[in-house]
């Protein structure tokens, strides 16, 4: 796992080594990641544009087909075949951003062994410093133990410096007066004791979060063209994904709400965008395969009407030869049924016919 997240927190320390503030730099850190990803990213969106466009041939197959549904499935992929779709092109790019927030979370509540890349071994060396000035490991959950520890030293920095030598970083946590190392879950105790921006900003983070969450959601479908009907039946998915993303900012480090925040963001433009820039692009593709298809139906009545003309001229060219052509004068062979007649027996006279065969012979 290691040799996954070390890049990811190479990225981040060069962005808090160049901005000093930890907020900009998962600012930056998001906007680098959603352009590495902007590749990937347009070859879903574009699978996802040519799915919506095809919900009107997909209705009239279900409504077709609605008794056989073998059929209708066959039905179904001949039509992705011609138009050229994978059905899961654009939900497997789209899992991708997923793997990002592994190890961009453990960068966040694992930032001395993770993000500052300090041994274990000088952590434990900064816990009892830590400790013997008052910092308290047990207030925090174990697993934030990390984030409570550097934001102390961030406090207490004259004590630490002199292990800034050893990789220490000097965090500061602080952004828009808000202290991104806090839990927005931890701030509903505080804020019983008097209202101010310093908490209520943190527990309003998990809010907002959601609230792009469910515009980016809007915003996707129409950029997808998709129906009512289609919305409808993802209802239940895009709500799992407003519970998750309210749930997951409220118990998290507020640096992972930021993040969430701003990586909402900029889905929504890069949805909007790329949505009016691939319907553009396929209206123009379907024009021209339409114009290609208008083309070759008036070829072929072309073709079609020319060989009429041409039978029309070998009709009329064979009724000339025909007329023009002088009558055979002379007798009238007679009928098989009068050449081959004897007596009463019409076709009696053949190739062996013999006269006095049937005549009785002198006893």
């Amino acid at each position: 796992m290691n040799f996954i997240v070390a890049p990811f927190a190479w990225l981040m320390r060069l962005f808090y080594s160049i901005a000093h503030n930890y907020g900009i730099a998962v600012i930056l850190f998001s906007i680098v990641l959603k352009l590495v990803l902007l590749p990937f990213q347009m070859k879903s969106k574009k699978s996802m544009v040519r799915m919506g466009r095809l919900t009107g041939k997909q209705q009239e197959l279900q409504k077709q087909y609605a008794k056989n549904q073998q059929k209708y499935q066959e039905e179904l992929q001949k039509l992705y075949m011609e138009e050229g779709i994978n059905p899961m092109g654009g939900c497997l790019w789209s899992f991708l951003p997923l793997f990002i927030i592994i190890p961009l979370y453990q960068i966040i509540y694992r930032p001395i062994t993770v993000f500052m890349g300090i041994s274990t071994e000088l952590l434990n060396t900064l816990m009892q410093s830590a400790t013997g000035l008052g910092f308290d490991p047990s207030t925090y959950n174990r697993a934030y133990e990390q984030i409570g520890l550097s934001n102390f030293i961030h406090e207490h920095w004259d004590q630490f410096s002199q292990y800034e030598s050893q990789g220490l970083i000097n965090v500061n946590f602080n952004f828009l007066g808000l202290n991104l190392s806090n839990i927005p879950q931890q701030q509903i105790g505080v804020l019983k004791q008097g209202v101010s921006w310093a908490v209520l900003g943190l527990i309003l983070i998990p809010i907002l979060a959601a609230l792009l969450q469910y515009i980016s959601m809007k915003v996707m479908a129409r950029s997808n063209g998709q129906d009512q009907q289609q919305q409808s039946s993802m209802r239940m998915m895009n709500i799992l994904m407003l519970a998750m993303s309210l749930y997951w900012t409220f118990i998290m480090p507020a640096a992972m709400g930021l993040y969430w925040i701003m990586n909402t963001l900029l889905i929504m433009v890069q949805e909007a965008v790329l949505g009016r820039f691939y319907t553009k692009k396929l209206n123009a593709e379907e024009d021209e395969r339409e114009a290609k298809r208008a083309a070759a139906r008036k070829l072929r009545m072309e073709e079609a009407k020319k060989r009429a003309t041409e039978r029309e001229q070998e009709e009329k060219r064979t009724k000339k030869q025909q007329k023009n052509q002088p009558k055979q004068s002379g007798e009238k062979k007679p009928a098989t049924t009068e050449a081959g007649r004897v007596g009463e027996r019409p076709y009696a006279r053949g190739r062996s016919y013999k006269a006095d065969r049937y005549e009785e012979k002198e006893q």
